[in-house]
């Protein structure tokens, strides 16, 4: 059995909320991205720069639904759901 050896890189990302630890690690052509404090948060990215945009586009998506889900819970916003017309 083949197998590729991946190398995990530990880096930080500054987002609008702060900066956080990320490991990018090499998937065949692409980069594959976790948030240890977020671990239910994947992404990834076709270049290294790419798997970075990614990662705080993730991380600022995660945080942004929280903050949005504890305001529903607590009833101080309310989801309405609005039909979508396609031409």
């Amino acid at each position: 059995m083949n197998q590729r050896s991946s190398k995990k890189i530990k880096i930080h990302i500054q987002t609008q909320y702060g900066i956080f630890d990320v490991i990018i690690e090499r998937d065949g052509k692409d980069y594959l991205v976790s948030i240890p404090r977020y671990p239910e948060v994947v992404t990834f990215g076709n270049s290294l720069a790419h798997a970075k945009r990614m990662a705080k586009e993730a991380i600022e998506v995660s945080i942004e639904g929280d903050v949005l889900m504890r305001a529903k819970r607590a009833g101080d916003i309310k989801f309405v759901r609005t039909p979508v017309r396609l031409a």
